[in-house]
């Protein structure tokens, strides 16, 4: 039997997976990866890697997560070394957890190497702590996106009036739906939100707004998906703090990068 490797690539900057999940990188001899891994990180794998790409699109998936599971449970009882390369974290809202039922119930061995998820990172590089003393005690990843055919489970008046910041994966097709259920169960109009697209990337883009402004300024922008969707007061630490735009600006004029205290 061969052995499987779940891990996290983290957000998209490579320089940000885990020492860890590099060497898993460079020991595998198949590596299935998504469509948010940084395609710089195959670099690292062995010459005669496989590569299998099981990217998903909202709607569409190149391969469906029965075949990943196939795929997993096939080379690895071929005695191979399996890296199933995902990104952010495998088991925040990637389907980890499931895949590694599959390695379970086939009596396969395998190993979760945790990754820097997009809830933490993006509003990071956007200059945006998730908890702050004087703004945040209470933080929770959520998602924005539901199962088809599944019915909205969400504890929306426990997300609007008991967490000070709200990390909201996979949301921005049900953006005027989130900010509607939000200010209903009793978050102010008034909350600062942030929409981060592409988070850690050169291609970062930062909006930011209210509940009661940023469906306009979404569409404005033409924000989509890959985006993380920041609700709460340590957004307007933004201005003070958004370190990474002011390092891509000093990058373009060519002069450079001193942080400013």
């Amino acid at each position: 039997m061969g052995k499987v490797y779940l891990v996290g690539a983290g957000p998209g900057d490579p320089e940000l997976i885990t020492v860890k999940g590099l060497k898993c990188i460079q020991e595998a001899d198949v590596i299935l990866y998504d469509r948010l891994v940084n395609k710089d990180l195959l670099k690292y794998a062995k010459e005669n890697a496989d590569l299998i790409y099981c990217g998903k699109l909202p709607n569409y998936h190149m391969l469906k997560q029965e075949t990943i599971n196939h795929f997993l449970v096939k080379h690895a009882k071929q005695g191979k070394v399996v890296t199933r390369l995902k990104g952010g974290d495998p088991f925040v809202f990637g389907r980890g957890g499931e895949e590694a039922e599959v390695l379970a119930r086939n009596g396969l061995e395998f190993e979760i190497v945790p990754g820097i998820t997009s809830g933490i990172a993006a509003p990071a590089y956007a200059g945006i702590p998730v908890t702050h003393r004087e703004f945040s005690s209470t933080f929770a990843f959520v998602t924005g996106h539901r199962r088809k055919g599944k019915e909205d489970d969400l504890r929306w008046e426990s997300l609007a009036k008991g967490i000070d910041t709200l990390a909201i994966y996979m949301g921005i097709s049900n953006l005027p739906y989130i900010c509607k259920q939000l200010t209903k169960h009793g978050r102010s109009p008034e909350t600062p939100v942030a929409l981060v697209h592409w988070g850690t990337t050169e291609d970062q883009q930062t909006v930011i707004g209210n509940l009661n402004t940023i469906v306009d300024l979404a569409n404005r922008h033409r924000i989509q998906n890959p985006s993380m969707i920041v609700v709460g007061e340590v957004v307007k630490l933004r201005e003070k703090l958004k370190w990474f735009e002011r390092k891509l600006a000093s990058r373009a004029a060519d002069i450079p990068y001193v942080q400013a205290y």
